[in-house]
């Protein structure tokens, strides 16, 4: 089964389950590290999760997998929270997210630089405008943006 199937049958099959505990599915990943394949369930709700609510789903996301079998080869099952500084992907994120602080990575270098921190002001159709710390404002394509995510300051 190619590689991105797979990611979108476990979600279609985890969603479901997370819904069921009060969660969401944000993000599914499947890749190998080392000898290992790895696949990793992101799960979030309004107020955090908690270690209960990854135990929870996993538990039921393993039972889908077990009762499809989508997969063919050995895995690693890890489900857990997409951290502080999680990927921005589905539009919803972004929406709820405008004003945040935000880390955008390109393909390209723009003004000698593949990384841009700024705030985000506007999602459209995939496409970012985002404020820069020195109040300049771009406006960026989807196809120029490798990843946006939340921006942590420590």
């Amino acid at each position: 089964m190619p590689k991105g199937k797979i990611e979108d049958v476990v979600f279609e099959l985890s969603q479901p389950v997370a819904e069921q505990n009060g969660c969401e599915v944000v993000d599914v990943e499947f890749k190998k590290e080392g000898p290992n394949w790895f696949l990793r369930v992101f799960i979030d709700k309004e107020n955090g999760i908690t270690l209960d609510d990854c135990e929870v789903v996993s538990k039921g996301v393993s039972n889908e997998l077990d009762r499809v079998d989508p997969i063919d080869q050995s895995y690693y099952l890890e489900v857990s929270s997409p951290g502080l500084d999680r990927p921005l992907k589905k539009e919803k994120d972004f929406t709820s997210h405008l004003g945040d602080k935000v880390e955008v990575k390109l393909y390209q270098p723009l003004n000698g630089s593949k990384l841009l921190i700024g705030m985000l002001e506007q999602y459209h159709d995939g496409s970012i405008a985002i404020q820069l710390e020195d109040n300049s404002r771009i406006e960026l394509e989807k196809d120029k943006i490798a990843l946006v995510r939340l921006a942590v300051d420590f």
